[in-house]
């Protein structure tokens, strides 16, 4: 009885959709296509490249939009791991004082410690992983609000690197180190590769994909969205939240500190400052590309498509020679922006 009416469905609209096939299968296309979570902000970000192609004529040169890769490579690297702790319904307010941290660490650990580059980088990493897992820790077994956990370790770590610096700059370079590395470290973040592309755009490309690989197409990433989306159906299926969300507080601060050890590569030097208000663009960049702040749904693509726009948003202003003041004015209307739709389309779901 139901297949007969099923196929008397199809035979009745076959008809109808067999002059119109081809441009039902275009509406349905357009149609999936702006479903997607990526769309709008892809979209966005295509409306400012051409904005700022008509506007300058040096915007749209390689080597320029090599350079805003570059620029964006440590923010993108670290908005990985917002992605997933914010999928989780958490946050983290301490990512720029734990990527300073890691740079202080190790930068004075290879000067003054006089430790080899590589065992300084291995135990910069060791250390900012062990925040993040204190950060999971706290938040899930002691209860207490991510906000205030992560705002009191952004005050630990930024006061740790002072003291070790004692607000000093630290130099690197071969007089200040003995280890013959020292080049090869300082090629890693300096150098180029075939002498065109960043070397620091490299390991963003490495990271977004490891990052991919992890949140789409394994199940700890189908976990993260059921917690941050639905915690009780969530321990009702098995699923141990918890240690969902200190994994995820784990990747996001060893992150810290691959970026970190990449900054002091770049530049060559740390102070105990690097780093300030960093947290607040990884923060942006990851609500921009789409991550609900309310967890349970987040997107590796769309969030370096937004930190692609922060970084288009800020090259193509300067080359505008426009004051820098209002990089801050337009970023912060373009978050409100986003959590404001974010918070509209939720509402048209339920």
């Amino acid at each position: 009885m139901a297949a007969n009416a099923i196929v008397q469905s199809d035979e009745q609209g076959g008809g109808a959709a067999g002059g119109g096939r081809g441009s039902g299968t275009r509406q349905g296309f357009l149609r999936r296509a702006f479903k997607v979570r990526e769309t709008g902000v892809f979209l966005a970000l295509l409306i400012l490249f051409v904005f700022f192609t008509i506007s300058n004529k040096y915007f749209f040169g390689v080597t320029n939009l090599l350079n805003v890769v570059r620029q964006v490579s440590l923010l993108g690297i670290i908005a990985m791991g917002m992605t997933m702790v914010i999928t989780t319904a958490e946050i983290d307010l301490s990512v720029g004082a734990v990527y300073g941290l890691a740079s202080t660490i190790v930068g004075m650990m290879m000067t003054k410690g006089g430790l080899p580059i590589w065992l300084s980088i291995g135990l910069g990493l060791v250390v900012t992983l062990g925040i993040g897992l204190f950060n999971g820790v706290l938040v899930t077994y002691g209860r207490i609000p991510a906000l205030i956990v992560t705002l009191g370790m952004m005050n630990v770590a930024r006061g740790a690197a002072l003291v070790l610096s004692q607000a000093q700059v630290i130099g690197i370079n071969y007089r200040t180190i003995k280890d013959p590395a020292v080049n090869d470290f300082l090629y890693i973040g300096q150098g180029k590769l075939f002498d065109i592309i960043p070397m620091l755009a490299i390991f963003l490309f490495a990271v977004t994909l490891a990052s991919y690989l992890i949140f789409n197409r394994t199940i700890f990433g189908f976990h993260m969205r059921a917690v941050g989306g639905n915690p009780v159906a969530a321990r009702a299926s098995g699923l141990n939240s918890h240690r969902v969300k200190i994994v995820a507080f784990a990747i996001l601060g060893l992150l810290c500190g691959v970026a970190g050890i990449l900054n002091l590569s770049f530049l060559g030097n740390v102070q105990g400052t690097v780093g300030r208000g960093l947290e607040l663009d990884v923060i942006a960049a990851t609500i921009i590309g789409g991550t609900s702040m309310s967890g349970g749904s987040g997107t590796i693509i769309g969030t370096i498509i937004g930190v692609l726009i922060m970084g288009v948003l800020r090259n193509g202003i300067m080359l505008m020679g426009i004051s820098p003041f209002w990089q801050e004015i337009l970023i912060g209307v373009v978050v409100v922006g986003a959590v404001a739709v974010d918070v509209w389309t939720s509402r048209k779901r339920v």
